[in-house]
């Protein structure tokens, strides 16, 4: 049985209550990684391979256990290169450097601005460099989210095609290697979905707004943890800069009730199948409509979504094309819906000799155009919980209920972060005593070789003691045989000159 390890929270057939998510964040604080997490799992779930979830910890202490225990670590990353997770690349180097099993790393991407200036660089740039190198110690070539992150992987010295390969966002391979977007039929009555952001831009919120003017049937899909949180117990707030996005329950996507947080992949699925439409600024958000072939168009703002759009086609306009388009109605003549479909074969057939690269087992190596999947049936036997109701829709006993255990699972959620804090203090803790007994060790081990340095040199300072007191003994037989042989010198001389003399006075 080969075991392979998949950066996760869990595993796609995990069954778990919308509280349970939220007390444990199984989803990385963005549901929205439960989307490629899904693709990933799906793709490589057969017979013979058993497939686990790392919990979303990047441990360098769990490096013995994981060179025991698995053959392969594969690693789905969405926009990690960027500062706020460089403390995650760090660890993560240091664990893939103790590791002598294959880690393959999928759909990495930069997050930047929409026109990079990716010569000047970035803070993280060390960081990405070091993380970078130690996966290719493990593994053929790293798959990157788009063009952009190849450009500034290039920057950092690594080559296309050698170190790296652009293969998209995985999430839009779950299926296989074909979509197909149903047709466009919009009346008032249309069920239609909205995503955002706390930083979208004001335009796309107020576009968004003015679809639900007149297209009452509308749901929001928030994505982030702390917003699932606000829908099932009234509070708290969010925060955003932006005054039109939705940061309490008295905002009119929440007061209304038309808001729904997906805590597993099949009811986001179901319910994206039912829509008839899906707009707004958020990539998953848009994704998972497309994969399941409900038109959509999104909202592109900077780099990640940039690279992603152009890379896969998918229906969109740039936030400041967006400030020239007054409705719905003309933005729809301005976008290909259907232009996912005309590149799916092709970035998949990418995507599987990527994988093969790598040499990672998967359900299409016999096939590239089957449907079906093992994960599949796995998935057909369970019963998934769908969205939670937002706590505004409520009323009597149901409210009562819904309080309560907003109540208890906060106070849950408040022991989990204590007790994962006080984990996090001990580890590290006892990474500086064992830093400091390093050192101590380090110190120890000089002070006994500056020792023998020095008993070395008093030996020296001895022997040049000694050699001095030589040296000026022989200086004072040398000035004295000097002295000596200058006297006998000028007394030779004298006789000599006497001698010559005479020898002249007896001549005359």
């Amino acid at each position: 049985m080969k075991r392979i390890l998949i950066r996760s929270g869990m595993r796609p057939t995990d069954v778990y209550t919308s509280e349970d998510i939220y007390l444990k964040d199984r989803t990385g604080f963005n549901n929205g990684n439960l989307a490629y997490q899904y693709s990933i799992y799906r793709t490589l779930w057969q017979e013979g391979t058993e497939l686990l979830p790392d919990e979303l910890s990047f441990d360098p202490n769990r490096a013995a256990r994981y060179n025991e225990e698995f053959d392969a670590y594969v690693i789905p990353l969405a926009d990690a290169f960027r500062e706020d997770f460089r403390p995650a690349l760090r660890n993560y180097t240091k664990l893939i450097k103790q590791l002598k099993i294959p880690v393959i790393v999928t759909g990495v991407g930069l997050r930047a601005e929409f026109e990079p200036q990716l010569e000047n660089g970035f803070s993280f740039d060390e960081d990405v460099r070091e993380f970078v190198k130690a996966v290719l110690e493990k593994s053929a070539r790293l798959g990157l989210r788009g063009e952009i992150t190849g450009d500034y992987l290039k920057t950092l010295g690594f080559k296309e095609g050698e170190d790296y390969q652009v293969i998209g966002c995985p999430s839009l391979y779950t299926f296989g290697n074909e979509l197909k977007i149903r047709d466009l039929k919009l009346n008032p009555d249309s069920l239609i979905a909205i995503n955002a952001s706390p930083v979208s831009t004001e335009t796309s919120l107020n576009f968004l707004n003015k679809i639900i003017d007149t297209h009452p049937n509308y749901y929001f899909i928030p994505q982030h943890l702390d917003e699932f949180q606000m829908m099932y117990a009234g509070g708290p707030d969010i925060t955003s800069d932006r005054p039109s996005y939705p940061t309490s329950i008295q905002d009119r996507y929440y007061r209304d009730g038309r808001v729904k947080y997906f805590t597993n992949m099949p009811r986001w699925y179901d319910f994206m199948r039912q829509a008839d439409f899906s707009i707004g600024p958020r990539l998953h958000g848009n994704v998972v409509p497309t994969i399941v072939g409900t038109p959509n168009i999104s909202f592109v703002q900077d780099a990640r979504m940039r690279e992603l759009a152009a890379y896969h086609h998918l229906p969109h306009v740039t936030a400041s094309e967006l400030e020239t388009i007054p409705d719905l109605e003309t933005l729809l003549e301005k976008v290909d819906l259907k232009g996912a479909e005309h590149v799916q074969k092709r970035n998949f057939e990418t995507f599987i000799e990527f994988l093969g690269a790598n040499e990672l087992p998967h359900i299409y190596e016999a096939d590239q155009n089957r449907k079906e999947a093992p994960m599949d049936k796995e998935i057909e036997a369970l019963h998934f919980p769908k969205s939670a109701k937002p706590i505004t829709v409520l009323k009597g006993d149901k409210l009562l209920l819904r309080l309560r255990s907003a109540a208890n699972t906060l106070k849950e959620r408040h022991e989990v972060k204590v007790n994962y804090e006080n984990h996090r203090r001990d580890y590290q803790i006892r990474g500086l005593n064992g830093t400091v007994q390093k050192n101590e060790q380090a110190l120890k081990a000089a002070a006994e070789k500056n020792q023998q340095t020095m008993s070395k040199l008093q030996k020296t300072e001895q022997a040049l003691a000694a050699s001095e007191k030589t040296n000026q003994k022989l200086l004072a037989e040398i000035k004295h045989y000097r002295g000596t042989l200058n006297r006998k010198a000028v007394k030779a001389t004298l006789a000599f000159t006497d001698s010559l003399a005479k020898l002249r006075g007896s001549k005359k």
